[in-house]
């Protein structure tokens, strides 16, 4: 089912984010952690897409089959086109179809060194708008920015630019995780007065793994806010100190975030159902 026909009929809940085990034992490894999110009942489960692969490599198509045919839960394929071309979207696309799959995070991807990029699609925007040219009746979704994506110049150009995601026909947004509120709810005020009237759902992600946070954030432009640096600087040298306060963190957050009205919460997981279950059981009288 489409997810954004889902939502025509009931407010959106949790979804989470998961990504292929690089091992080629990935099925036998992920299986574990979906069958965990399946039981949590998700709206959905987006599986990410590596750039720079090539596009006979099913890993993610294998594990949305296996969470739609298996578990009966909808996935959402990340397909990113910055390194590939219209013939290689169009044997992804295809693939979709052929298995029922249908719903599609249309991304451009991350510049990276060592993938050269093609010259068929520059932006996400092009990617939304050669879907829908080819006919494919898919529920596509569109990444967002809330403080501003890094290449952008400035936020109002930004939100120009998501609007050209939009109007190409991306029919939900999910956003690039935050770990501070204040900056979403800001980013959701500015796009509403743009005229963006789709559902946007706020990412979020626990910290849990100082090294890995401190890696990830001046690539994806997220900031952190002085209560979250307390905790990694006390924590961060505990490993289960630092779960216990970063789960305590995100789930203030989410919580905050539900409160507040948002549409959903989207949790990217790192594959950890064990972060995942902590979040749906602080949640679920709120949902």
């Amino acid at each position: 089912m489409r997810i954004d026909e889902l939502y025509k009929t009931r407010k959106p809940g949790i979804s989470f984010e998961i990504f292929p085990p690089k091992r080629d034992s990935y099925l036998k490894d992920i299986e574990p952690v979906v069958e965990i999110l399946a039981d949590l009942k998700p709206d959905y489960i987006s599986i990410t897409f590596g750039a720079g692969g090539s596009v006979a490599d099913n890993r993610t198509m294998d594990i949305a089959r296996l969470i739609k045919d298996k578990y009966h839960v909808e996935p959402m394929v990340h397909m990113t086109c910055l390194n590939y071309s219209r013939d290689e979207i169009d044997v992804v696309a295809r693939e979709m179809e052929e298995y029922g799959i249908e719903n599609v995070l249309a991304l451009r991807g991350d510049r990276r060194e060592g993938f050269p990029e093609k010259k068929d699609f520059r932006y996400a925007n092009e990617l939304t708008e050669y879907l829908v040219s080819k006919g494919h009746d898919f529920c596509i979704a569109g990444g967002c920015y809330p403080e501003g994506h890094l290449e952008c110049p400035d936020k109002k150009t930004d939100i120009v630019n998501l609007k050209k995601k939009v109007d190409a026909g991306d029919t939900l947004l999910i956003s690039q995780l935050f770990f501070d509120n204040g900056f979403f709810y800001d980013f959701v005020s500015r796009a509403r007065e743009t005229g963006i009237g789709v559902t946007i759902t706020p990412g979020i992600m626990p910290v849990i793994n100082r090294a890995m946070i401190e890696r990830m954030t001046p690539t994806c432009g997220a900031s952190l806010p002085p209560r979250f640096r307390k905790i990694m600087e006390r924590y961060g040298d505990n490993k289960d100190a630092l779960f216990d306060a970063g789960m305590s963190y995100l789930v203030s957050q989410a919580v905050d975030l539900m409160a507040s009205g948002s549409e959903g919460i989207h949790l990217y997981s790192m594959n950890r159902a064990d972060v995942a279950r902590r979040l749906v059981d602080s949640l679920k009288n709120l949902v």
